[in-house]
């Protein structure tokens, strides 16, 4: 593999992907190389004749000066004004993902963008294409770094990327099917405004060549906007029966039943619950299609595939009770998507870490929209605010005469938990924060494991 990056190569930013970015240089012959990162930096084995520099602390971009390329890692955002000289001075600035789509030898690449739906998507299109005999890899924001794919790539594999508005920021090259969930706001603590990070989506598809495929929601104005800005002569369109489209869509949803080309998918029939994943589903199916996979061969693979970890993930009956663990719901939208599909008496617990998320919109719903809500537990920094948001809906404690829902803050989720059983027989247990878990858990992943933990415990 030939290496077009010219030297000194620096590295902003080296976490995961810096480290990714270290190797891959490494291995395709950059003898000088320049490390840059805010925190300590700490290098793996450094290969005789390759000279590497370090910059951290306040002032680690100075090593700006040294680089006549530099790649960004994912995170470090990248309309700075040293990176805006560094780039006017003559510098150039790539990424993992643009050198990934210059450098693959996939006889595919799948790129997946969205608020929500990411990872259960390209998780959907891996199985679809693994059942089907189809070689293929994810890789991105999702487990693998992109250069690593390159390590392993053959020319019969079909490479899945999911990619965050991060890694989208800069891009100028596109995959060959790109699909677009929905698009709504997020990371405003780093991207300036909504329609920055919009755009920042936008490159997923900006460039793609007319012979490629472009996936999206139909009823989702923002995501159709950036389908709009696609040159691929492919659009396939996912609908809902009862949206502003009125079903008409490659793909139609309407209420648990997925139809595409004739040929349905019950949601009955699958292992995931949810109506929200029928959406996901949907995408999956029609960039499988345009794969060259029959549509009647992704929708019978969709029965046996299993939600990832933390996704409103199943996790048994005890006692008469059902328990869902969505511990991956950091935002408010999520939580809308997750208490839709419940269809009996339900308890949520509710909470986490401070983003300055603004809950009025899942509070009216909650109140409003969801006649089997029966109890709320409330846990995080964000509790006392949750509550008054909810107060403000309209939330009005059990026995009195209005939602019959009662509400109560908790200082830890075991005793949230303990109150959420209260549902009895008959009814579920949810926990679909709606807010990162920082503070009470160092991330989502120990806070569903702290979960499923109370669940195996329970009975």
């Amino acid at each position: 593999m030939q290496n077009t990056l010219v030297a000194p190569v620096g590295i902003l930013g080296f976490g995961v992907e810096g480290q990714s970015t270290f190797n891959y240089l490494v291995r395709t012959g950059i003898k000088d190389i320049v490390v840059m990162d805010k925190n300590p930096v700490t290098l793996p084995d450094v290969p005789a004749g390759v000279n590497v520099k370090t910059f951290s602390g306040e002032g680690y971009l100075d090593g700006l000066k040294d680089c006549v390329t530099v790649v960004r890692s994912a995170g470090v955002y990248p309309m700075s004004q040293e990176l805006f000289k560094f780039q006017m001075n003559g510098g150039l600035m790539t990424s993992q993902i643009q050198l990934f789509l210059e450098q693959t030898k996939s006889k595919k690449t799948v790129g997946v963008t969205g608020t929500l739906g990411k990872g259960s998507t390209v998780s959907m299109i891996s199985h679809i294409l693994t059942k089907c005999g189809v070689n293929n890899e994810i890789g991105g924001n999702f487990g693998v770094p992109a250069l690593d794919l390159l390590e392993t790539e053959t020319a019969d594999r079909v490479s899945i990327l999911e990619l965050s508005s991060f890694q989208l920021m800069t891009l100028s090259v596109s995959p060959d099917v790109a699909v677009v969930l929905r698009v709504s706001t997020e990371h405003l603590d780093w991207h300036k405004t909504v329609e920055e990070y919009r755009d920042a989506k936008a490159n997923l598809v900006r460039w793609q060549k007319r012979d490629g495929a472009c996936v999206y929601l139909k009823d989702a104005a923002p995501t159709a906007k950036i389908a709009s800005e696609s040159p691929a002569r492919t659009k396939y369109a996912v609908a809902l029966a009862d949206g502003p489209s009125a079903g008409q869509g490659d793909a139609v949803i309407e209420g648990a039943t997925l139809t595409i080309d004739g040929e349905k998918l019950f949601l009955s029939d699958c292992k995931v619950r949810g109506i929200y994943q029928l959406e996901n589903m949907a995408a999956a199916t029609l960039a499988c299609k345009a794969l060259g996979i029959r549509v009647a061969d992704a929708l019978e693979a969709l029965k046996t595939y299993e939600t990832l970890p933390f996704r409103m993930e199943f996790k048994g009956e005890k006692g008469g009770i059902e328990f869902f663990n969505d511990s991956y719901a950091t935002r408010p939208d999520a939580t809308i998507a997750a208490t839709a599909s419940m269809d009996r008496p339900f308890a949520l617990i509710l909470g986490g870490s401070e983003k300055n998320a603004d809950f009025t919109e899942l509070s009216n719903i909650l109140v409003k929209e969801r006649p089997n809500l029966r109890r709320i537990a409330l846990i995080g920094a964000t509790a006392e605010r949750m509550l008054e948001s909810l107060s403000q809906a309209g939330l009005e404690t059990a026995g009195e005469n209005g939602s019959g829902i009662q509400a109560a803050i908790f200082p830890t989720l075991e005793e949230a938990f303990q109150d959420s059983l209260s549902i009895g027989k008959g009814g579920i247990v949810i926990m679909s924060p709606a807010c990162a878990s920082f503070g009470l858990f160092k991330n989502y992943k120990e806070r569903g494991k702290a979960f499923d933990r109370l669940v195996e415990n329970y009975g």
